[in-house]
């Protein structure tokens, strides 16, 4: 069993060049998507590092060593399953049998994202069963849960407008909280909205 009982686990790619940020990439060029990626993961790593909960990385493709990762604060895994829904599901299996009880999962490229927003979902996870961070676009940015609910997982299409609603349905009989909305960067529009990060937009 685990000594600390919170885990936050995080979602990321490999920061490979064209397999990242791959919409955001035909406006910016693949070049500029991969470098805002690499922004994306500092920017989480920052905003996670000092966080008092175990942490583990899950990469897509494989298991990178000497990265922003230091082993001596992640664990390493790597994604398993066809869809991002199977994928999150298993990781949460692995969370739960390791017997963690307070799971809470992102990705890796969420700008808007704090330290402090994290720190607010393990706590509303000692009162609640479920806590979900709404995205702009419809999705959502975080999810955790006390429990695996598998159901969450199923019969959603992935990338749409609909899956935070999909989600919610699936938990109209349970002790849900929603933090505050935040947005991804996976458009023009969207980076576009961050004075700070148009350096991207020119060097494509």
């Amino acid at each position: 069993m685990p000594k600390n009982k919170n885990l936050l686990m995080i979602f990321t790619r490999n920061p490979e060049l064209g397999k990242v940020k791959k919409r955001l990439a035909a406006d910016i060029g693949d070049k500029a998507a991969l470098e805002l990626y690499n922004f994306l993961l500092e920017h989480t790593f920052q905003v996670t590092s000092d966080l008092l909960v175990d942490k583990v990385v899950y990469y897509s493709e494989a298991i990178q060593t000497g990265d922003i990762w230091d082993k001596s604060t992640y664990s390493k895994a790597i994604q398993k399953g066809t869809d991002l829904g199977e994928r999150m599901k298993n990781a949460f299996i692995d969370g739960f049998q390791k017997g963690y009880s307070n799971i809470v999962i992102i990705g890796s490229d969420l700008y808007d994202l704090q330290k402090e927003e994290l720190e607010k979902a393990f706590l509303e996870l000692e009162q609640h069963e479920y806590v979900i961070g709404p995205a702009q676009d419809g999705g959502y940015y975080l999810i955790g849960k006390k429990s695996l609910n598998s159901t969450l997982f199923k019969n959603k299409t992935w990338g749409s407008d609909s899956v935070l609603q999909e989600t919610l349905k699936d938990l109209t009989n349970e002790h849900i909280i929603l933090l505050e909305e935040r947005n991804d960067i996976d458009t023009l529009k969207d980076l576009e909205a961050h004075p700070e990060l148009q350096h991207f937009i020119k060097n494509k």
